[in-house]
């Protein structure tokens, strides 16, 4: 592969569009969401499909997902009629039923009208242990940031008087029912380079937060700083967490009103579970005698562990195809999920007489993903479980620890026709000969003539692994049609735990863009989609792989959709929250990181003489996490070069790209329209 780049003048012409609500920048992006509008909607079947998205979006069919408080199952819900959404809350029992009646706690429909504002959901953090009082969290058009007020979950109001912070990408959580930990914008110098809280504060009821008495700070470099409660009743305890990158933390306990350090490496996740500290490794570890792999889920009681004792149990070891999927916790047991070859498995253990006890969950498929949630963590040991496929619509069931399968209780009905629709794994060989896996969905009776139009997705960053899941959009958009669809499980991610994320990090990045290729080619060589048939999608860092795709691997693919994307990686770190990802990608301000970075930065790769797919960019001026300037900068190079793309943003949305339904629908169907215009013909 020839390097062989046009450089982009140092003084970046098109800064310009950085200026995220200037006039100009907003007349360019006007004038190009005409012309992508213009092209797709007159495809054929175009306001069929989005109506055919909208209504599995807004269907009553969907699950309701709970969040048990005191009692009550509390649910946000977005249809129709509700656009921007219901917060309802309803009773166990009632939630059995096959309509359960639900109480509305607060519309934000009808709030929004009232106070003229564009309010959309960013959650609740409901004051543990009742059913009392909540913070909710909302933002204007879909960003990050949010305006957080403290309601009333009995009268089902604000509270007059209560907590309130302005609009700001806060740190906020409760301590007591009259005390929160704050971090938010306290003026100049209160951010962080990535502007996030690095000061953090207990703040009183009926005080000024400014006169709050401040508790820590982080360095500017740091990520944040924020502090925490872990609230289970007999076992509550006081931490601030420093977070030194994405990858890396600082915790304190505490205590009698100073702050003890846990002993813990950096990159060490630690949580407590009632008496127990549980500490995730992203690195190996050694302590004294014993040594533990990154990857490994460890427990010692809390109380031992700061009296310097090291007497760790060992809840999960990795093995070069297993990896830890994530935990939580009831009352009695903590309920592991695990990958094996990107395949969930799940185990409850507990802590007796002296030694652990696991018991696989029954009732799990051989193919899918599972995951189990503590109905109450702090009552009991029941639990919610989500069983999902590619194929099979996703159910929801509740289980006791040891009480036999988990009874189900909702399911989706099927939302599209999967009759003739086959799942397989497949694995290949990466250019230094690593094996990926991906999978593939499609017909049985599949020609292996390299015409079937196909879609392939990944994401290879953050140790985020892509699992297999039932979505509906796909199954109507695409595979309906014809289409077949390959879910790459490239490193970067998280499907063999931190081994496989830390290979594709900085000056290793490109494995992952090898990785995808591999698959690519895989696909071409089965015969599945040549490739003028094969089409590329992906989104936040997963935009990053597919425009390095379209920029390093051309030859590959026939279409390219670019969703709310990094691009230039020379001024990712000073655009929003950039800087908090120099764990993941290098500083470009070093020297040495910028060589290797420059490889894989497709703003600075595009060449005037090169033949690249069709790419569609997609983006949201409401975007606060990742600028919507990469996005129209590379559209606008792209322009400048002479090469054929299309370009939308939309007004609302923030990095997912939509603030409700209607615009979630229209923003798939230009997606789909555009993949299957360019590949399906």
């Amino acid at each position: 592969m020839t390097m062989n780049h046009e450089v982009v003048d140092a003084t970046d012409p098109h800064l310009w569009l950085e200026d995220v609500d200037g006039e100009a920048a907003l007349d360019w992006v006007r004038a190009r969401n005409a012309v992508a509008m213009r092209e797709l909607e007159a495809t054929p079947g175009f306001a069929a499909l989005q109506a055919r998205l909208l209504s599995i979006l807004d269907s009553d069919a969907r699950i309701p997902i709970p969040e048990q408080h005191a009692g009550h199952l509390y649910n946000f819900w977005r249809d129709a009629a509700n656009p921007r959404g219901l917060w309802r809350r309803t009773t166990a029992e009632a939630y059995r039923t096959p309509d359960p009646a639900w109480d509305v706690v607060l519309d934000l429909d009808a709030l929004g009208r009232q106070e003229e504002e564009n309010w959309v959901w960013k959650g609740a953090s409901v004051l543990p242990p009742g059913d009392e009082r909540a913070l909710v969290l909302l933002s204007r058009g879909g960003a990050d940031a949010v305006v957080v007020r403290e309601f009333d979950l009995r009268t089902k109001r604000f509270v007059e008087d209560g907590f309130v912070l302005p609009e700001s990408k806060c740190q906020v959580s409760w301590r007591t029912r009259d005390e929160l930990f704050v971090g938010t914008d306290f003026g100049p110098g209160s951010l962080t380079t990535s502007g996030y809280p690095r000061i953090v504060k207990s703040w009183r009821r009926g005080t000024d937060l400014a006169s709050a008495p401040t508790l820590a700070e982080g360095e500017a470099t740091h990520v944040t700083c924020y502090g925490i409660r872990y609230h289970a009743r007999g076992f509550e305890r006081d931490f601030v967490v420093r977070v030194l990158t994405f990858y890396s933390a600082e915790v304190f306990w505490l205590r009698d009103g100073a702050m003890l350090r846990l002993d813990k490496p950096d990159s060490a996740v630690a949580r407590q579970h009632r008496e127990w500290l549980m500490l995730s490794l992203r690195d190996d570890w050694q302590v004294g005698d014993a040594a533990y792999a990154a990857g490994s889920l460890l427990a010692c009681r809390f109380d031992d562990f700061i009296a310097g004792k090291r007497d760790f149990h060992v809840l999960f070891a990795p093995t070069p195809t297993t990896s830890l999927a994530g935990w939580s916790s009831t009352r009695g047991h903590v309920l592991i999920g695990t990958l094996e070859d990107v395949k969930s498995r799940l185990c409850a253990w507990r802590f007796a007489d002296g030694a652990l006890h696991g018991t696989p969950l029954p009732g799990l498929p051989a193919l899918g993903s599972v995951g189990a949630t503590p109905v109450d963590a702090d009552d009991g040991d029941d639990y919610w479980l989500t069983v999902t496929d590619y194929l099979t619509p996703t159910s929801l069931c509740r289980g006791t620890v040891g009480g036999g399968p988990a009874e189900a209780l909702k399911a989706l009905p099927a939302l599209f026709d999967a009759s003739g629709l086959a799942v397989e794994q497949r694995f290949v060989a990466s250019a230094d000969g690593t094996r990926i896996p991906y999978f593939l969905v499609a017909r049985r009776d599949l020609r292996r003539d390299g015409g079937t139009p196909t879609l392939l997705v990944g994401y290879g960053g953050f140790e985020v692994p892509m699992l297999p899941g039932y979505h509906a959009s796909v199954g109507a958009a695409w595979l309906e049609r014809g289409g077949a669809y390959a879910v790459a499980n490239i490193r970067g991610g998280g499907e063999y735990g931190p081994r496989w994320h830390q290979a594709a990090t900085r000056q290793g990045r490109m494995r992952c863009y090898d990785d995808f290729a591999a698959v690519a080619r895989d696909l071409s060589a089965r015969g599945i989609a040549a490739p003028r048939r094969l089409g590329i999608m992906g989104g936040s860092n997963g935009g990053l792989l597919v425009g390095n795709m379209a920029t390093l691997f051309p030859e590959l693919f026939g279409a390219v959709v670019c969703q709310v994307p990094l691009l230039d990686m020379r001024r990712y770190h000073k655009l929003l929250a950039g800087a908090s990802w120099m764990g993941e990608y290098g500083n470009p301000d070093d020297p040495a990181d910028w060589a290797f970075m420059r490889r894989w930065s497709p703003y600075h790769n595009l060449r005037r003489e090169a033949r690249y797919p069709r790419i569609l960019f997609t983006t949201s001026t409401r975007d606060d996490r990742v600028h919507p300037g990469h996005a129209r900068k590379m559209a606008a190079r792209m322009e400048e070069l002479g090469h054929d793309m299309l370009f939308f943003e939309n007004t609302e949305g923030g990095h997912g790209g939509a603030a409700d339904n209607v615009q979630a629908a229209r923003m798939g169907a230009l997606a789909f329209a555009f993949l299957w215009r360019q590949l399906g013909g």
